[in-house]
């Protein structure tokens, strides 16, 4: 939209009129009492709100006036403004989206202010009466007060004014509790985590880690921002646990997942242990309901135990390929059928072997199973295996159809990967789990195995039903906002924050807390990488500058985990793992690393370096989907290419423009993820995916317009076939699992859709 422009003499006018016409306005301030409406004021607050930035004042001024009344409220003008600043918002003036953002950060100072009568200078004052009312955990009371005050000193209320609206919206609604500031939150946040370090120590590690998270250089998980202050629900972003097939672990893990939506963490649940529908129970042949029943009992009590009233519930329900109940599975949440057997609220997701996906690019049969008949016949857990022993055993089966294996269904494999993929253009769902790809670089192999990803598909470890729940915290290393030089530096932050929070938080249950405390799982992840590149002036297709980035903070990372491990001593699952072996990141040899790496000797001594003084944490890189958590962060999400360079998100209180960070300057640099060739993203996933230990959430996004993807063939829209062709690329290439499959049908609205914040960072 063309934005309106004034000549100096309509300036003029423009301004002397609007005083004309509201000098008898009365205005109704936030303490109650009216006075006259003051143009001056407002004209005060629109400069500061635009200082520094390109853009005319004077039009914001301008479409405010046409929007008073008298009996207006301070607060109505201020909003008007914002709506004002959020209508001209452009892609030629983007940056009206800073100018709502500041005036949103204004009304939160002034309400700050009138409630308590100061901002920032008293820290320690806000930091007792939110003790005093329990709002604040206690334990930040272990600082003494000289020690809150030299904390408070640290405070900048200069990079409250940093975030676009949409970040400071989030930040305020999602984040921060009553009267409470940004800055407040961070430091508060920061000290708390640093009360693991040494008294001496503590101010030290507090400061970096407030310097790095309030210039958001790093982005704290949801769990840990919202809850570690006031101590309401663990810290944790996400859950994976799995049920046995019998009604005592079926309803432990039940409880469980209530247990960690009440906290507010993300729950993946493995159900493929359970017996399919028709199986035996007690000895009777087709007494068994299936899976289907056990999945629709979660999905409830997600709804139920609604995260302390916030939202509800998040859950992903996993079966292996080749349960027997699959087909109704990829059905569950269709309108046709039983309603009883449906469960419309849970993640659907899809453990899948090597050998399907074998039998899917040969076009061979594929056979439905019941595991309890296999535990019966075999003696074998079939859920457990993965690789050859899951092939051999496989194989095994299906030479005993109709002897020893009577409950059974054969499809054509690459017929059921149709049905799934039509699932997924239609629901975005199921997820894609590659079971053998993901167990191969599980470096804890001599201590279990990985039955399937987490609600956002980047974070997982071994699970065993009623003793480990694989659990992860998080953080994400903000990209757009740091140079390469800072990588050590913060890798070694993000590692010491993550390995503290282990210790302060406090599990919903006691296989959760049996995981952390043996595998010290952590998951640091990166967003931005779009923004990073569009100011590199690069793009996806530069895939040795993504991958040398990469390398980077893997290695710092891994780094920084060994060099903890000299501090603190390794994991305990440690002996025996592949990084006890010299083995690395996704258990590559150095070998791998002598022939790949850029600087193949700084991993072969690593390598070394872990053998003598062991790791900290099983598993330390995991790049979460970050889709809310980046617009407080003031980048493009994750690793991928910006939806578009400029949209307008759905909001409940309507349309708010999104667009990345550095849009004016390098606008031409931002690859659209609507229009972009999905091999593109693949293939970037896959050359990242080499440097990250555990997962990277992948969501793909096929347009289905004519012409996009081709200019010169405007007629041609894409095909099924392409869309099967990304999706075994993605296999092929090595990634760990598919996340969301989008489709974009006419316009540049992107829904706002149900998703687990607790991944976000």
């Amino acid at each position: 939209m063309a934005q309106p422009t004034l000549t100096v003499a309509e300036k003029a006018v423009s301004n002397h009129q609007s005083e004309t016409n509201t000098s008898k306005i009365k205005v109704i301030k936030r303490s109650g009492r009216k006075d006259n409406l003051d143009v001056s004021k407002i004209r005060k607050v629109v400069n500061w709100a635009c200082q520094g930035m390109t853009l005319n004042s004077i039009t914001l001024e301008a479409g405010l006036t046409t929007r008073l009344r008298d009996g207006v409220t301070t607060r109505e003008i201020q909003e008007n403004l914002i709506r004002c600043a959020l209508e001209m918002c452009s892609p030629s003036e983007p940056d009206w989206r800073y100018v709502a953002g500041r005036l949103h950060i204004w009304s939160l100072w002034k309400d700050t202010i009138a409630k308590r009568g100061y901002l920032y200078e008293n820290y320690h004052k806000t930091v007792q009466a939110k003790v005093e009312s329990g709002e604040y955990d206690a334990k930040i009371l272990q600082y003494s007060e000289a020690e809150l005050i030299t904390a408070g000193s640290w405070l900048k209320s200069d990079w409250d004014l940093d975030y676009d609206y949409a970040g400071a919206v989030l930040l305020s609604s999602r984040y921060l509790l009553e009267d409470e500031l940004p800055q407040e939150a961070f430091l508060t946040a920061s000290l708390l985590i640093a009360l693991v370090e040494s008294p001496q120590n503590r101010l030290t590690w507090a400061k970096k880690f407030y310097e790095a998270i309030a210039q958001r250089k790093i982005s704290l998980a949801t769990p840990i921002l919202a809850n570690l202050r006031t101590r309401t629900g663990s810290l944790t972003s996400c859950f994976i646990t799995a049920m046995d097939d019998n009604l005592e672990s079926i309803f432990t893990e039940v409880t469980n997942t209530a247990r960690i939506s009440k906290s507010g963490g993300g729950v993946g649940m493995n159900c493929s242990r359970i017996r399919a529908t028709g199986s035996w129970v007690m000895g009777k042949k087709n007494a068994s309901g299936g899976v289907i029943p056990w999945i629709k009992i979660l999905n409830d009590t997600a709804i139920a135990v609604n995260q302390g009233g916030r939202r509800a519930g998040a859950v992903t329900a996993s079966i292996d390929i080749w349960h027997l109940d699959v087909t109704e599975f990829l059905e569950m949440q269709t309108e046709n059928g039983d309603q009883r057997r449906k469960a419309y609220d849970v993640f659907p997701q899809l453990v899948i072997t090597d050998e399907f996906m074998r039998r899917v690019v040969n076009n061979q049969d594929w056979t439905l199973i019941d595991p309890y008949q296999i535990r019966q016949e075999f003696g074998i857990e079939l859920a457990e295996l993965w690789g050859d022993e899951f092939d051999y055993w496989y194989q095994q089966i299906e030479k005993h159809l109709d002897t020893k294996v009577t409950l059974y269904k054969r499809i054509n494999a690459k017929e059921l990967f149709k049905l799934i993929m039509r699932v997924q253009v239609e629901t975005g769902l199921p997820y894609l789990a590659f079971k053998d790809t993901i167990n191969r670089a599980n470096p804890n192999q001599h201590d279990g195995y990985i039955p399937g990803v987490n609600l956002c598909t980047e974070s997982f470890s071994n699970v065993k039903p009623g003793d480990k729940a694989h659990c992860c915290n998080l953080i994400s290393l903000n990209l757009a906002n740091l140079e390469i030089s800072e990588i050590p530096y913060l890798c070694e932050l993000g590692v010491r924050i993550l390995d503290n929070t282990i210790e302060i938080t406090e599990p919903p249950f006691s296989a959760a807390k049996n995981h952390n405390q043996h595998y010290r799982t952590i998951g640091i992840g990166c967003m931005g990488l779009a923004d990073w590149l569009a100011k590199q002036k690069l793009s996806y297709t530069n895939l040795e500058v993504i991958n040398d980035l990469f390398e980077e903070i893997g290695y710092w990372c891994t780094n920084s985990s060994m060099e903890l491990a000299k501090e603190r001593g390794p994991y305990p699952a440690f002996p025996g793992s592949q990084w006890s072996q010299g083995n690395l990141i996704g258990n590559k040899p150095p070998q791998w690393y002598q022939e790949n790496a850029k600087h193949p000797q700084r991993w072969l001594q690593l390598s070394v370096d872990i053998q003598t003084y062991g790791i900290r944490n099983s598993h330390i890189t995991a790049i979460a989907p970050n889709t809310s958590s980046s617009l407080v962060q003031g980048c493009t999400a994750s690793v991928l290419p910006a939806y578009s360079r400029f949209f307008y998100d759905k909001w409940a209180k309507g349309t708010v423009p999104i667009a990345p960070p550095y849009i004016n300057d390098y606008y031409w640099y931002y690859q659209e993820n609507k229009t972009l060739n999905q091999q593109v993203v693949v293939k970037a996933i896959a050359a990242i995916q080499q440097w990250i230990d555990t997962g990277i959430s992948m969501e793909l996004i096929f347009n289905l317009n004519q012409g996009v993807y081709d200019p010169n063939q405007p007629d041609k829209a894409i095909k099924a076939k392409d869309i099967f062709d990304t999706l075994i690329m993605a296999w092929n290439k090595g990634c760990k699992a598919i996340y969301y499959i989008r489709t974009v049908q006419k316009d540049d609205y992107k829904e706002s859709e149900q998703q687990c914040t607790s991944c976000a960072n």
